[in-house]
């Protein structure tokens, strides 16, 4: 979690209120944090209960407004629309998504099977949609809001090894164009977030060996690892309205890796 005083204050964003998919830890947990820190009213949904409290519990005691957490499976679409509806009843109308939500778990394509498929594009994919589409009425009755879909450095690189992962996060892309066309009138914006590879908890225990690491700075043109803070302020600014005539499009924090 980042103090703000060194970085950019956006008073568009003060009682704002944001929804974060996946928010209680890694890269979301990070975004919760921002988005109280600027003022705005944030809720976050996550299956994992225990790193969601204490999160709350952190931007608490930092003196921060106090996020709302909301205990869900986003594979679960009944729940994620409930989920959305009470954030409304409870904070106001949703104005910014963040579809941060996923899981990059690896997998042999020769080990597939059509039930591991389904799950994992219910765990990287679908939930985006369907997000989208509970929070759009809210939007457009409150004059517009900020979309933002997380995709993946991963499949621009031709990354292996997770193929259902990297079809998922590839469809992120698509799912943005897409829906920018058909919210845009609404003057919603939706737009897509591309982080290389982020320095997480999860991602240093399982997968941050000295090569690989050698490898990611030799690839990268900025020759330092990423970390959650460079993403979540990459967000700040496209749910802020300093970005209000940016939609469709990609933006890549990635060190110059692609």
């Amino acid at each position: 979690m980042n103090d703000c005083m060194n970085e950019a204050v956006y008073p568009s964003l003060r009682d704002r209120v944001v929804v974060v998919t996946g928010g209680g830890s890694g890269i979301g947990a990070e975004e919760v944090a921002q988005f109280a820190a600027q003022g705005a009213r944030v809720a976050f949904l996550d299956i994992a209960r225990e790193p969601a409290q204490a999160l709350v519990a952190r931007i608490a005691a930092a003196g921060h407004p106090e996020p709302l957490f909301c205990h869900c499976d986003l594979t679960d679409i009944a729940a994620l629309r409930a989920a959305i509806a009470e954030i409304g009843r409870r904070l106001g109308p949703v104005t910014v998504l963040v579809n941060n939500a996923a899981n990059d778990q690896r997998h042999k394509w020769e080990d597939v099977t059509p039930e591991y498929w389904d799950e994992r594009q219910a765990v990287n994919l679908r939930h985006q949609f369907f997000a989208i589409q509970a929070v759009a009425p809210m939007m457009k009755d409150a004059g517009g809001g900020s979309i933002v879909n997380f995709g993946s450095v991963s499949w621009h690189v031709g990354q292996g090894g997770m193929p259902a992962y990297t079809t998922a996060k590839a469809a992120v892309e698509g799912l943005t164009r897409g829906m920018a066309r058909d919210l845009g009138p609404d003057n919603i914006r939706v737009n897509c977030v591309v982080p290389g590879w982020i320095m997480t908890e999860r991602q240093i225990n399982l997968w941050l060996t000295p090569e690989a690491e050698a490898n990611l700075i030799r690839s990268q043109c900025l020759k330092r690892k990423l970390v959650p803070a460079d993403v979540a302020r990459m967000v700040l600014w496209l749910a802020a309205d300093d970005s209000r005539m940016c939609t469709s499009q990609l933006f890549v924090v990635d060190a110059g890796r692609i």
